[in-house]
């Protein structure tokens, strides 16, 4: 398959579900990059402008409805966690490994912290799921969940899951839940282009352009119908479809195939 058709239905596909998600659009597109035969670097750089420039056009279609308080609550203290995170696992070096093996063809690596957010998200995905287990935090925990969110990201490279799991609990409105949770993602992404720009060569983005310019469309085609999609969903429906997704995603993490 053409390069720019796979990367631009996999930007497609995953900008649809990550709209109501709030994470995939990074764990889907960066292995397809590398598919198409750049380095992990690499790819990870180009997803990270895919993906912020994807989050700052669903800002613009859903910005209005976020909510201030949560995203500056939970939003600074999740830069502030990734920081930390990341300077651990700089000094730390390799992962704590639980488990190395395969599964089929594939290998499979369980690290410690991966797990750890593996078994937290599944918690909160069950509390949404089963009504008797279901509750409301209250706002005072938004610093710790987003420092939460942020330490685990800077580990382990993922912490949307976490923020959506954590915010879900607050009693948003569908559209202030999607627009409070791409809000923070910006600040998040804003935070480690900074960085990227400068580990990474920018003539490695210039020279991929046109491969960058047909992923960030398609990903906007996704958002917008994503967002004519929610128009149709009800709070619980979306609740209910972002934990199966925190589920499959928690277990795929859990099992070391991401």
């Amino acid at each position: 398959m053409n390069e720019f058709l796979l990367i631009g239905l996999t930007a497609c596909a995953a900008s649809l579900l990550t709209f109501f998600s709030g994470f995939g659009l990074g764990t889907l597109l960066t292995p397809v990059f590398m598919l198409c035969g750049f380095d992990l670097q690499i790819s990870i750089a180009l997803t990270a402008v895919v993906h912020l420039l994807n989050n700052l056009f669903k800002l613009l279609l859903t910005g209005k409805h976020f909510n201030k308080e949560v995203v500056l609550k939970f939003g600074i203290p999740a830069i502030a966690g990734a920081f930390i995170g990341s300077f651990i696992l700089g000094n730390v070096g390799e992962p704590t490994l639980l488990y190395s093996g395969f599964i089929g063809s594939t290998i499979v690596q369980v690290e410690f912290f991966k797990l750890i957010i593996a078994i937290i998200m599944i918690v909160f995905a069950l509390m949404e799921i089963i009504p008797a287990l279901n509750f409301s935090a209250e706002k005072k925990w938004l610093p710790f969940g987003g420092l939460l969110s942020g330490f685990f990201g800077g580990l382990t490279g993922h912490q949307g899951a976490l923020r959506s799991a954590f915010l879900m609990k607050l009693g948003l409105t569908k559209e202030s839940f999607i627009a409070s949770g791409i809000t923070i993602a910006c600040m998040i992404d804003i935070s480690r282009l900074s960085v990227y720009a400068d580990k990474f060569a920018i003539s490695a983005w210039q020279s991929q352009w046109q491969l960058l310019l047909t992923a960030t469309l398609s990903a906007f085609i996704g958002a917008i119908a994503g967002q004519q999609l929610l128009k149709k969903m009800t709070i619980r429906i979306l609740h209910l479809s972002v934990s199966v997704l925190i589920i499959l995603f928690s277990f795929a993490l859990a099992l070391g195939l991401i």
